[in-house]
């Protein structure tokens, strides 16, 4: 039994990643089919079927291209089950940022999510068994300014530890390298706050009001770094 509950209007902070800590993206095709399947599941209609619809009818090619082709065809009433704010995914594990929005959205797109991905992960290589470590894990965020840190910590952070792996224990002597990588790493929705994407998926929702351009947002980003304001909420990562 979970022990947190969920409730309209409240941000998470959502986590999970694979079981014995094992790579759950063996490549950025993995990454974007995870992707594929946050957009197709944040939908009270979706199924699981889908995405295996639409390869189906275009000969195993998708992109987001064709998704957005496709339920506009389709004429799909999007129904989303959560907002997602924030996401970023690392070799073994992800973390998202979702507001609920519906009674039970998380609950049931998180569900749909990791079942499909954890489905076409073990086809694709042959394997059987759980591939994540157990249920997502989930905190409460209930505080603006730590909700603007983790947004920092999902985006800026994660992705930085691939350059320096003990950026979040010791910090860095170099903010603009941990910057400059972070403003290029696809798997974040770093680069949509910097105003170099626009995603399908994500709907910033609150955070248009604390980050109206991304000069602001970048702003804010390096005064994060500099003064290590990540450790302020080490409660909330779930690692």
């Amino acid at each position: 039994m979970r022990k947190i509950k969920f409730e309209i209007n409240k941000f998470y902070h959502i986590y999970n990643r694979g079981v014995e800590k094992r790579i759950i993206f063996n490549n950025d095709y993995d990454k974007w089919r995870f992707l594929q399947g946050m957009f197709l599941f944040n939908d009270k209609n979706s199924s699981f079927g889908v995405l295996h619809e639409i390869e189906r009818k275009n000969k195993g090619r998708i992109n987001f291209n064709l998704l957005k082709e496709f339920i506009y065809k389709n004429t799909i009433y999007r129904k989303p089950l959560v907002r997602i704010m924030a996401d970023c995914l690392m070799p073994n594990h992800y973390h998202l940022l979702v507001q609920e929005i519906q009674k039970n959205g998380i609950s049931k797109f998180m569900q749909k999510l990791g079942t499909g991905y954890a489905g076409y992960f073990n086809k694709k290589y042959n394997r059987v068994g759980s591939l994540f470590q157990g249920p997502f894990k989930a905190v409460l965020i209930n505080n603006d300014i730590y909700l603007q840190y983790l947004l920092g910590y999902i985006n800026i952070i994660n992705p930085g530890q691939l350059i320096e792996p003990e950026l979040k224990e010791k910090g860095t002597a170099n903010t603009d390298k941990i910057m400059d990588f972070a403003g290029k790493y696809s798997f974040s929705t770093n680069l949509d706050y910097l105003g170099l994407r626009e995603s399908i998926i994500i709907d910033k929702g609150i955070f248009k009001e604390f980050f109206p351009t991304p000069e602001k947002y970048k702003e804010s980003i390096k005064e994060f770094l500099l003064n290590k304001k990540y450790d302020k909420i080490s409660d909330l990562l779930l690692e």
